[in-house]
Order: structure tokens, then sequence, then C-alpha cells
């Protein structure tokens, strides 16, 4: 699939097969983050998953995701897979990536968009008291991986389909919306310690 086509495929890929699994799991009383890898040579879903945080509180949607694929006898190395994360990874999703060898990410969703939309500032908080740094102030481009916002990949195509893909994106947010509003109505009844 060409490059050009790329941001088309993700959000098809988190419309089709993130969104139904997340949708899932918040009812179950997780949150709203999912993953899923891809294969680069045809964009394929190798795997996709959500976050299952009410088992295990490390099983943020990235984590989680990758946990089902090392589960998976039969996969490709990660070299040979994009990483495609609903919200710009947290610090403990980041280094999972890093340590599985995956050369980049993609997120829908900025650590931003997770504290202000999704009211989950846990990412910022934790890059803040931890490290040191200020939103965005981790290095997207560094020895291991470089992240890409999928709204970058969006504002960089051509017309009409820079404006098809921005319906698309405002229907997938309403979803993320309407799931934001179900697990903060419902998020005292689990036992997520940052919830």
């Amino acid at each position: 699939m060409a490059a050009s086509h790329l941001a088309a495929r993700l959000l098809d890929v988190i419309e089709g097969d993130i969104l139904p699994l997340t949708e899932r799991g918040v009812a179950a009383g997780n949150k709203v983050f999912g993953a899923a890898l891809l294969s680069k040579t045809d964009l394929s879903v190798v795997i996709a998953g959500t976050n299952d945080e009410t088992a295990n509180p490390l099983w943020h949607g990235e984590v989680n995701t990758l946990r089902q694929f090392y589960e998976s006898p039969q996969r490709p190395a990660t070299k040979d897979l994009l990483f495609l994360s609903t919200h710009e990874p947290c610090t403990l999703c980041m280094s999972a990536i890093t340590w599985a060898g995956f050369d980049n990410y993609h997120y829908f969703y900025s650590h931003e968009d997770s504290r202000d939309s999704f009211a989950i500032p846990h990412d910022l908080k934790i890059l803040k008291e931890l490290f040191g740094l200020d939103p965005g102030g981790y290095r997207r481009s560094n020895e291991f991986w470089t992240a890409y916002a999928i709204s970058d990949l969006i504002d960089a195509e051509p017309e009409p389909q820079r404006q098809r893909l921005l319906a698309q994106r405002d229907r997938i947010r309403g979803r993320y919306d309407a799931l934001s509003r179900r697990y903060q109505q419902h998020k005292g009844d689990n036992e997520i310690p940052l919830g």
C-alpha cells in the first residue's frame, strides 16, 4: 500500500478493529486505550487489542496488545511491523514498544487529549514527576523509534482525500467521546490504581 494511503488505513484499523474491542473493554470497566500491529508490507492487521487494566493495572492498551502478540506462536519480527496506538503512549507503553524492538509508532490522540478530553492526566503527570519533562518533552525521533501523529498524516493529504479523512476522524472521535463518558461515569466501580 502506498504511503499516501497510510492515514486512511490507520483510521480504518482504529474504527474497524480496535474500537469494537475497546467498546467491550469499557463495558467491563477498562479505559479507552487500544493498539494494533500492522504489517509494513501491506498494512494488514497482525493483531489488535485494548486496555485490560481491570485484570492487571499493567495491561494498558499497548502493553496488553504486545502481551497477546508475544503469546502467539507465529509472529513476524517487530522490525516488519507498524505500531498503531489510539492514544499517544504513556512512559510504560513507550518503554514496552522500545523493549519489543519497534522502530515506530503512530498515535491518534495526544497526551494532552488524554488529559483534556478524556480526564486521564496520568501520562503527563508521570512525564513531569518522574522525568521532569513538560508535555511533548520526550524526543519523538530517537535512536530507537520515531513517533508519528496521525493528525499530521491527515494534514499532509491532498484534497478531497483530506476532507474525507477529517470526516472519518470526527466520526471516530464521536465514538471515543461516548466511550470516555461511559468510562468516567463508572470508573469508581473498578480497582484500577490510576483511574
